[in-house]
């Protein structure tokens, strides 16, 4: 390195006590890029991975080959449809990498290995033989009476992309709505890719958002595991359809201007032998670390080895993969915190040495850095977008400047803090104060996505905010001409609730699918607990459908605050500038890119004439309000009202004055 200070400690002069942490980190990265470029001639190069492994067509030997990292293992064997599945007539051949290849002529196999081919490699080692499906491998399929998975040739030919070079053109006000392919219909049953394309896609349309993120792609064998563990990482989960049935979604999502985001998990993997990766080569250390640190205590699965080449090689390759051969937009990396740190991020980070000594995995924080590296070097445009509760300095700043290069962190707290009033507190007894305080507790060079609630507190043992707010009231009362307090009550908090967190939370904002509306049922997959059903693992589109429930009030509030976001570009902005902060009556002013908002949060406090200070003299005019019939409010403001500002000679301040309702929020425009 030169004595050129790195931009991360310029940036943060908190920092400037672990400098040297920072800048070992930074040779660490440094140096592991060296030693692959001078291998490989470049990173891109080094993640090319699934160019060599796994099945190709070799025009040169007018031949298949098949390729397989085991270095532990004593003998492979291909086997499958191809040659009836005996176990040992196509041996593998193994270098002294510990590669294995096997040649199949394309003469000889033409009608035998071909597209659909179902196939497996039989491992032989010290700790006996078992059959897997290789590391490699593109698609695997589920055998409806066995239940066994099994690996598939995949060669459909080229897919027509359509010239589809799509890039986000709002990464710097990613409005994202989350989404399960599974559940994303209403039929007790597993969605498809085909479904959520017609059904789901137009909805993401209507609501105003520009990007989904999608769970559960990369291939899982437990459903009920929310896709969390992947045990094929190059297989798009064949229970949603075909390779080319997501890649049909992801393009036409292009065509109406939508980013697609994929969930992905590359901070653990599932422990079966027989789908996954454990113990493929007969050892418990080709792609994990050997013994206890293997091991996930929390999560029941298995820990990579991020120090090991193949394994770097591995990973940084189903990286460039998904972006390349699906055109995903970026990633949201599932786990970082618990990456980070050999103690998954479950110590408190009282000091600054937890971050950069004490209990860091520098092998996974290197291999972030190659990933973000390599993301933006594929496609400048593409998001990363890292699930870390913990903090880590640099997070979301350039590799190149000592950080990790993510663009955005999960602003994981906002939802906790949510959780914690409405569980824990009276409407009379919350702090506006500390509403806005942990709402904006963030660096500003940490841009963060803001979100009230996503899956996790959608899930059994957890409840959404419509839920907690209305609970068993939402089965009985939600009839358009049904009256009910608690409802009422619901209705108003949960709309102030997602607009207060879009408006302060962050650079970003993210949903889960059916909480725009006020989901009533929490997620819970079929499991022998509910004797396998389907009936809460769906979204129940209809309810926001119908005219006679109250959902589409929800809905249509969330249609209005997604365009006035958009609109004025409200996500742009760092913060918002406090106008009047008013913790007896519940309210505060904010300003943020011209506009004004107020939200009063008393449970039954409406006042009349209610004041405070705005920076401009002039004439303003209401331009949403939550408590709007359309939006199921009571209609206590008339839209066609002016508000004009009034000078007060002795504050020598602009005040305006207007009707502060209770339990709503009003955004104001200046209009003369």
């Amino acid at each position: 390195m030169t004595n050129k200070r790195l931009g991360l400690i310029i940036q943060d002069p908190w920092l400037e006590g672990s400098e040297q942490d920072i800048e070992a980190r930074q040779l660490r990265y440094q140096d592991k890029l060296r030693h692959i470029e001078n291998e490989f001639g470049s990173l891109k190069e080094f993640s090319a991975g699934t160019e060599y492994f796994g099945i190709h067509n070799d025009p040169y030997r007018k031949a298949w080959v098949y390729r397989e990292w085991a270095p532990g293992a004593n003998e492979l064997y291909l086997i499958g449809d191809f040659n009836g599945w005996r176990k040992f007539t196509h041996p593998l051949k193994k270098n002294a990498a510990g590669i294995w290849e096997i040649f199949l002529e394309h003469e000889k196999y033409k009608d035998l290995f071909k597209h659909g081919s179902l196939i497996k490699v039989l491992v032989v080692s010290d700790a006996g033989s078992s059959e897997r499906i290789p590391a490699y491998i593109r698609r695997v399929v589920q055998d409806e009476q066995t239940k066994n998975f099994t690996g598939q040739v995949w060669l459909p030919g080229v897919f027509d992309w359509q010239n589809d070079d799509f890039k986000p053109k709002d990464k710097e006000s990613l409005l994202i709505y989350e989404c399960h392919v599974g559940m994303a219909q209403e039929k007790e049953g597993v969605g498809t890719y085909e479904e959520f394309t017609k059904v789901v896609l137009p909805r993401v349309k209507k609501l105003g958002y520009n990007a989904i993120q999608l769970m559960a792609i990369q291939e899982h064998p437990y459903y009920g595991s929310f896709g969390y563990h992947v045990s094929n990482f190059f297989a798009a989960s064949s229970r949603f359809g075909t390779p080319e049935a997501l890649k049909e979604l992801i393009r036409t999502a292009h065509q109406m201007g939508i980013a697609v985001i994929m969930d992905l998990v590359h901070s653990h993997t599932v422990k079966n032998v027989l789908e996954g990766l454990n113990e493929f080569d007969g050892t418990d250390h080709q792609y994990f670390h050997a013994g206890e640190r293997g091991l996930h205590p929390q999560w029941d699965s298995m820990l990579f080895d991020y120090g090991k080449q193949e394994v770097m090689r591995f990973l940084l390759s189903n990286v460039a993969f998904w972006l390349q051969e699906f055109h995903f937009d970026g990633f949201r990396f599932d786990g970082v915190g618990s990456m980070l740190y050999f103690h998954h991020g479950n110590e408190s980070f009282n000091e600054r040495s937890k971050y950069f000594t004490d209990g860091v995995e520098w092998d996974a924080v290197t291999y972030l850095q190659l990933a973000n590296k390599l993301i933006h070097n594929i496609n400048p445009a593409a998001i990363s977008i890292a699930e870390d509760v913990t903090g880590m300095p640099g997070l979301t700043f350039s590799v190149d400047e000592g950080g990790l290069g993510f663009d955005y962190r999960l602003g994981m707290g906002i939802p906790d803090f949510w959780i914690k009033i409405l569980k824990d507190q009276t409407d009379e007894s919350w702090q506006i104060g500390e509403m806005w305080q942990v709402l904006n507790d963030r660096l500003p060079y940490v841009k963060t996505v803001a979100y009230c609630e996503s899956h996790d507190q959608a899930l059994v043992g957890d409840k959404t905010i419509a839920f907690r707010l209305m609970d068993k009231e939402m089965y009985e009362h939600m009839s358009l001409h049904d009256p009910d307090i608690i409802v009422d009550r619901g209705m108003a908090l949960h709309k102030m609730i997602r607009f207060f967190t879009v408006l302060n939370g962050g650079q970003a904002y993210l949903t889960f699918m059916g909480n725009e509306f006020g989901h009533p049922e929490w997620i819970d997959f079929p499991r022998e607990g509910n004797n396998w059903s389907f009936l809460y693992a769906r979204r129940q589109w209809s309810l926001a459908e119908n005219k006679n429930l109250k959902y589409q009030f929800l809905e249509a509030f969330e249609i209005a605050m997604i365009k006035l976001v958009k609109e004025y570009k409200l996500l742009s902005g760092l913060y918002a500038t406090q106008l009047n902060l008013d913790e007896e009556n519940k309210t505060i002013v904010l300003q943020k890119e011209g506009l004004i908002f107020v939200f009063n949060f008393h449970a039954s406090a409406s006042i009349p004439d209610y004041s405070f200070y705005v920076p401009e003299a002039g004439k303003y005019q209401v331009i949403l309000n939550s408590d709007d019939p359309a939006f199921g409010g009571h209609g206590r403001i008339d839209p066609a009202v002016s508000y004009f500002t009034v000078y007060d000679n002795l504050k020598q301040i602009n005040i305006l004055k207007i009707y502060a309702t209770n339990r709503s929020c009003l955004v104001f425009k200046k209009i003369g």
